[in-house]
């Protein structure tokens, strides 16, 4: 059977090469199409992707994945490559085409502006899964970076599970109060090595005892919880605290430490 893409009548040196200039967005866009695409792409790349796999929220109905050259808390749609977008009203997915993911038919169509596929599901955390497993084979990448909130706080285990590289970064956020176990999680057990930024609301009369796990960067916005005896045992290169209530006295403390 002959293919129905003229690409994949170019021979393999050539296609190689074509394939390694294209976009990682357009790369999973065409392995779509077929198993003989996603074979092609998944097994006739050589170059590295040129940035870092970020998973993360974009609101509590969607979940991203992007790659990007640089850390910061602002990704633009560019930089999207796949998105899992829970199903809503209003809608008409009858008309969209649909692929198989994660052994499932999934309902996807094409964000034009911007260049990549937005794919439809009963759970956007669960179809984030499923697109970050697709996509981490298709390149053979892990992932680096996590933005997480209450209602994905589990896909930092699991992708600390599913993979032998550490995660590098990972920014926890969220408009609801915090439990303390989440907050014990958060600070003890995610584990990045990089930089670890914690955008949320303790709770009340919250105290962490443990040790800090060394880390480059630690990030803390609401450090209001943060004891003299905290700073002490943070194996940190980098600290931003901010609300925190220390004294002078205390601050004086640990820069003689």
């Amino acid at each position: 059977m002959t293919s129905p893409f003229p690409l994949f009548h170019v021979p393999y040196v050539p296609l190689a090469r074509i394939i390694d200039f294209m976009e990682p967005k357009t790369l999973i866009s065409l392995s779509f199409c077929s198993q003989k695409s996603h074979s092609v792409i998944k097994t006739q790349r050589r170059l590295p992707i040129d940035g870092h796999l970020l998973v993360g929220e974009s609101d509590e109905n969607a979940s991203f994945l992007a790659l990007t050259k640089f850390v910061c808390d602002i990704v633009l749609k560019c930089n999207y490559v796949l998105i899992a977008h829970k199903f809503v009203e209003n809608i008409n997915y009858e008309g969209m085409e649909s692929v198989k993911l994660g052994g499932e038919h999934v309902r996807i169509k094409m964000e034009h502006l911007n260049g990549y596929i937005i794919s439809y599901w009963e759970n956007a955390v669960n179809g984030l899964k499923v697109i970050t497993d697709y996509v981490t084979n298709l390149f053979n990448i892990d992932v680096s970076e996590i933005w997480a909130s209450k209602q994905s706080l589990h896909m930092i285990e699991w992708v600390n599970s599913r993979q032998k590289t550490p995660l590098k970064n990972v920014l926890y956020s969220s408009a609801t109060a915090t439990s303390e176990e989440e907050m014990i999680y958060i600070l003890k057990d995610c584990r990045p090595i990089s930089r670890l930024s914690i955008n949320i609301k303790p709770p009340p009369n919250f105290r962490f005892s443990e040790k800090f796990r060394k880390i480059d960067c630690l990030e803390i916005n609401d450090g209001e919880w943060v004891t003299l005896d905290n700073l002490l045992t943070m194996n940190v290169i980098h600290i931003v605290l901010d609300n925190a209530s220390l004294s002078n006295s205390d601050l004086n403390v640990f820069l003689k430490h």
